[in-house]
């Protein structure tokens, strides 16, 4: 048995958890009362799951969720590493889609060094002496240096029980696929590449399934394209390509035939691989957090997947 699938034993994830990028003041800014009644929403709707990083308001995300849940006990937190912010006078609004003063700029370190400054500027941030898990956050154009530093430094921590597991997040599956072969990572972040429009992560969410690691799925509305019962707008941050568009549309069809919301859909898709352990959606208000949670408890017939497994929208579950 793997060191991960040893530390999965002891890590119960919550199905449903909420993603913090939107109350960092992602694309908009977000006042401090708002976002505390959005992190006050999530818990009485019942999610025990939350996820941030230093990237998401340079900061701001991090502080805000640490003070939120300050008196709360019986959650689970994550926060990323491989971002370090260094304080700037450059002045303006962040840019790097934060509606915030550009008060750090992110700099780049996946190095030993790096990742323990960072967890500990993080922790500070949040108000706490550990975290449940550490995410290695978008090693893009880092990954060997994540893999042969990062994660060795953060292997240290979780033996000491700083963190609890380690993972990596990323909204590409390539580079997390070495990792579950290369390292004994406990969990993965996928965002956007198992969702109802796109499944080209499967065969990352394969091998997690094999090796006992488990994945987040995160960025299941594909940044907006399935976020109403009308597809429009983006997909993946651009506008959404007609062909992508188009398919959006036929499966939203499919959906209304069997009154279930093209959001709804897109929420329950992810958690019927076996590798998926929780679906984590971001939301910036109360009133978000309402209408996910409202979809979140509705059961999704059977039938649907069926017959969008039929029209070829959807890959045939193994029997």
């Amino acid at each position: 048995m793997t060191n991960a699938e040893l530390e999965n034993d002891m890590i119960e994830l919550p199905r449903y958890g909420f993603g913090s990028a939107p109350i960092g003041g992602l694309f908009e800014a977000v006042s401090d009362e708002r976002a505390r009644a959005t992190v006050d929403a999530a818990w009485a709707h019942g999610v025990r799951l939350f996820d941030t990083a230093p990237h998401y308001g340079v900061g701001l995300s991090e502080r805000r969720l640490g003070a939120a849940l300050a008196d709360r006990k019986g959650y689970m937190l994550s926060t990323k590493v491989g971002r370090l912010l260094v304080p700037t006078a450059s002045g303006g609004r962040d840019g790097q889609g934060f509606d915030v003063p550009a008060a750090f700029e992110r700099v780049w370190d996946f190095s030993g060094d790096g990742v323990r400054r960072s967890l500990e500027e993080s922790l500070g941030r949040l108000g706490l002496d550990r975290v449940d898990i550490a995410l290695i956050h978008d090693p893009d154009a880092h990954a060997d240096q994540a893999i042969s530093e990062a994660y060795p430094a953060l292997a240290e921590l979780r033996s000491q029980g700083v963190i609890g597991a380690i993972g990596v997040g990323m909204n590409q599956w390539q580079v997390p696929l070495r990792f579950v072969q290369e390292t004994d990572i406990d969990v993965v972040m996928l965002a956007g590449r198992y969702t109802l429009i796109d499944q080209s992560g499967l065969p990352l969410l394969d091998a997690c399934a094999d090796r006992g690691v488990r994945v987040l799925a995160a960025g299941v509305f594909n940044s907006g394209l399935l976020a109403t019962s009308t597809p429009a707008g983006t997909y993946d941050y651009e506008p959404a390509p007609a062909e992508v568009l188009d398919r959006a549309r036929r499966i939203a069809k499919i959906c209304e035939r069997y009154d279930v919301p093209l959001p709804q859909a897109a929420m329950a898709f992810p958690l019927r691989h076996p590798a998926v352990a929780s679906i984590v959606i971001g939301a910036r208000s109360p009133e978000e957090v309402a209408a996910n949670a409202a979809l979140w408890e509705r059961p999704v017939p059977d039938n649907l997947w069926s017959e969008l497994e039929a029209e070829g929208l959807l890959p045939r579950q193994p029997a």
